[in-house]
């Protein structure tokens, strides 16, 4: 004769579904869990919550955790990394600004310096720093300081080496040249931020 089964080993198994999925299967919103719970035990939405939530109530399990994509794609279009798409755009802005705005179209033109300025004196520094340091080893004055000093130094360099090709030293060169580095140092940086927190989960 079989041993009647516990009144709670059902609340139990779903509960240990449910911590197990979030380290396992890794869905990243509550939503995407909620889902999970409804397939494996076909409960409503609302036992599959209160599952969820008496877990997090009990220390069992952080809403943080659902909140990390945990694809490279879904982190760069999360809020997470919205300096990297900040960067992205003011890069490409830039370009287009200095390749359709003349010097001599007033005010216009203040636009174009403002710009140009940010991705002159920042955004390669910054973006190379990102790649070098993906986590929080500078505070944001470090890193700011930092990345005008990278940024001054990347610069001269960058010109130093077109002038040894066929494209010399122009300012489509140039304009070209900082958009590229900015972005495959901007990506990289990405990736690698990604790769770390995933490490840390």
């Amino acid at each position: 004769m079989s041993k009647p089964l516990h009144k709670n080993s059902r609340p139990t198994k779903i509960d240990d579904f449910i911590v197990n999925a979030v380290k396992e299967k890794r869905p990243e919103t509550v939503e995407e869990l909620v889902q999970l719970v409804q397939k494996e035990f076909s409960i409503s939405k609302k036992e599959a919550m209160k599952h969820i939530i008496d877990l997090s109530n009990k220390g069992k399990l952080k809403f943080g955790e659902l909140s990390f994509p945990s694809t490279l794609k879904g982190y760069i279009f999360s809020v997470k990394a919205a300096w990297y798409c900040t960067t992205i755009a003011l890069a490409l802005a830039t370009s287009i600004t200095v390749f359709t705005i003349p010097e001599n179209a007033f005010p216009m033109v203040y636009t174009r310096y403002l710009l140009g300025s940010i991705f002159v004196l920042f955004l390669p520094g910054f973006c190379l720093l990102k790649a070098l340091f993906p986590q929080k080893e500078l505070d944001n004055i470090e890193r700011a300081a930092l990345s005008i000093v990278m940024s001054l130094t990347m610069v001269p360099i960058t010109s130093f080496l077109l002038n040894y090709t066929q494209w010399g030293i122009t300012t489509t060169s140039t304009t070209l040249s900082l958009l590229t580095l900015t972005i495959i140092f901007a990506t990289a940086a990405i990736i690698r931020e990604h790769q770390a927190k995933l490490k840390e989960d």
